[in-house]
């Protein structure tokens, strides 16, 4: 039983008992199963042995990715929690008391955040592999080999090398997490007292939707923050930076980025020594451990290593490579956990006056004009060689574009989301949540959030489904681009008829219930009822209507197939030939004969 292993309140206490007895259930099924194994390879049953062999393997890789893909990043959740309690001046007793009142909801978030985490470090790592010497990273598996299986590795691989793997990959993330969360807080309240904490209060009082600024954040600023190459491209060269400066100034400039002369000579060698080193049998100098464990990892495969020079006091150097590297990370972390929300205080201050804003937003937005900051800078910089006459036509041109960005932007992201979301709230909001005795509030703002959510998914769906004109003109607007917007084309094959089709949606059902039921000389409530139910009435109508439609088509291929298979004899190709005048002209022979 488990109460064997754990104390039944301490079960109880952690709010998921189920889960937890079945995780140890599988434990003490994967134990019996091993010793059953042996039992079976000593009597000598090899059926059963085989069996028995399938069967631990299976509980073996689901427990294994139980630990990797739900407890390690709740680890990595719970441990950026914890080290950033100061930021929000929040202690221990109050994440006990939330875990309490909502232990799912809580698991949940926590689990979500580690994942983030996980995420972005394992695409940090990938990034790292494009700049640097391949076989610096040997004690990193790289995600991107074609030869990595990872249900192979938890298939061969003993338990014993998953734990120490997955304590040290603990004892890594803990150890960043550290460095770049924890102890920025502690310098950040030392040298700006007033700075922390951060407000994340649930309900802000400024006059904005607490669920409307949410929505802006994740559907308009992220996306169109993190869509961007640039910005991947910016990270990129600062690496590639740092990684220059830091091998000039410790003199590993070979073995992190390679030697250029080398790589060109190893490049017009490798045909004659590729069987040699893909044996390793006799290293390279300079080689050693990291070039025979990327053999062993590659088993047989392109080694991807490459020789590097090795300085003198070789460890030393790597040893201040590393604490080069936590003073930057610590740099990098104090001015991402700073400037952004100063910047963000500062514009928001403008709008919502004295009233306190959630940090995430105020981060958010501050983070967006670093990055257009950043960005109308690396512009200017750009132009300035092609001289005074080239940058007014450059500035002339992306005003022009600015501006024809600006009217498409209040078309599509303005207009129909706005319709979109009040025709939602209409359709299904309203008649879920407001009886018929009670008049519906409708606030534009929220309607707009929402239809922000609504648009996006329904371009997305339009995007994955069939060909039909709004597809096409949605792709074609795609593959224009903002530099080749076609304003012309875009609000006469796209706008305008969206924004038609859902005026009229608006407009039609409430000019029936409006304008046409009080003529028939029905009750007052009868007329309320009418308002109030005729648009969702209407969706079921055009609901059915599509799927009959759809259904009669279906009926018809049906038809023509099963007519087809039971009286079609055969098919024969004719040539096209334009009808003449002359009564001579013989008529064209049918496609197909029928008997």
């Amino acid at each position: 039983k488990l109460s064997l292993f754990f104390p039944p309140l301490q079960v109880q206490a952690s709010h998921f008992e189920g889960l937890i007895t079945t995780i140890v259930g599988y434990v003490l099924l994967a134990v019996t199963l091993i010793v059953c194994h042996g039992l079976a390879a000593l009597v000598k049953f090899q059926r059963s042995r085989r069996l028995l062999g399938v069967c631990y393997i299976v509980v073996k890789v689901s427990l294994l990715v139980v630990v990797e893909i739900g407890v390690f990043p709740l680890i990595c959740g719970w441990w950026l929690d914890i080290c950033s309690l100061e930021m929000f001046d929040a202690t221990l007793k109050d994440r006990e008391l939330s875990f309490q009142s909502a232990p799912g909801t809580t698991m949940f978030l926590h689990w979500l955040v580690g994942m983030v985490y996980v995420f972005y470090f394992a695409s940090f790592i990938l990034l790292l592999r494009e700049v640097l010497r391949p076989g610096v990273l040997w004690f990193l598996r790289n995600l991107n080999d074609p030869d990595f299986n990872p249900v192979q590795e938890m298939i061969h691989l003993p338990i014993y090398r998953h734990l120490r793997r997955f304590i040290l990959s603990v004892i890594v993330f803990g150890s960043i997490v550290l460095l770049m969360l924890w102890l920025p807080i502690r310098i950040i309240k030392y040298l700006l007292p007033n700075f922390l904490p951060y407000n994340v209060m649930l309900y802000s009082d400024a006059p904005v939707s607490e669920l409307s600024l949410e929505l802006l954040l994740l559907q308009v600023v992220l996306p169109a923050l993190l869509e961007q190459g640039h910005t991947r491209q910016w990270l990129k060269g600062l690496v590639r930076a740092w990684t220059v400066t830091a091998g000039y100034l410790l003199d590993l400039h070979s073995y992190l980025l390679g030697d250029q002369e080398e790589n060109e000579n190893n490049a017009n060698q490798q045909p004659n020594n590729q069987h040699a080193r893909n044996n390793n049998a006799i290293p390279v100098v300079g080689e050693g451990l990291h070039a025979a464990h990327q053999a062993i990892l590659q088993q047989g495969g392109p080694v991807g290593f490459q020789p590097y020079r090795r300085p003198l006091k070789f460890p030393l150097r790597i040893f201040l490579l590393i604490v080069f590297m936590c003073i930057t990370l610590l740099i990098a972390s104090l001015i991402c956990l700073t400037l952004p929300v100063f910047a963000g205080r500062w514009l928001m201050s403008f709008w919502t006056g004295t009233a306190k804003i959630h940090e995430l937003y105020t981060a958010a937005c501050g983070l967006y004009v670093c990055w257009l900051t950043i960005r109308a800078v690396t512009v200017l910089v750009a132009w300035m060689p092609q001289g005074r006459r080239v940058i007014f036509q450059k500035v002339k041109e992306w005003s022009l574009m600015i501006m024809k960005t600006l009217i498409v932007a209040i078309l599509l992201a303005g207009v129909v989301p706005l319709l979109l979301g009040l025709l939602f709230e209409l359709v299904i909001v309203a008649p879920l949540r407001v009886p018929l005795d009670q008049t519906p509030l409708f606030y534009p703002w929220q309607d707009w959030a929402l239809g922000v959510l609504h648009a996006k998914i329904i371009a997305a769906i339009t995007l994955m489904g069939p060909q039909w004109w709004l597809k096409t003109v949605i792709e074609q607007v795609y593959a224009n681009g903002i530099r080749n917007i076609d304003l012309h084309f875009i609000i006469r094959k796209l706008a305008a008829p969206v924004i038609s089709v859902l005026l009229l949606s608006l407009c039609v059902p409430y000019i029936i219930a409006s304008g046409v039921v009080p003529l028939l000389g029905v009750t007052a409530e009868m007329q309320n009822l009418v308002q109030r139910r005729i648009y969702p009435f209407l969706l079921m109508v055009v609901v059915l209507m599509g799927i009959l439609s759809f259904q009669v088509r279906q009926f018809k291929r049906l038809y023509e197939h099963i007519k087809n298979d039971k009286y079609l004899v055969g098919q024969r190709l004719v040539n096209y030939e334009r009808k003449s005048g002359k009564q001579g002209t013989s008529t064209t022979p049918p496609q197909s004969s029928q008997e």
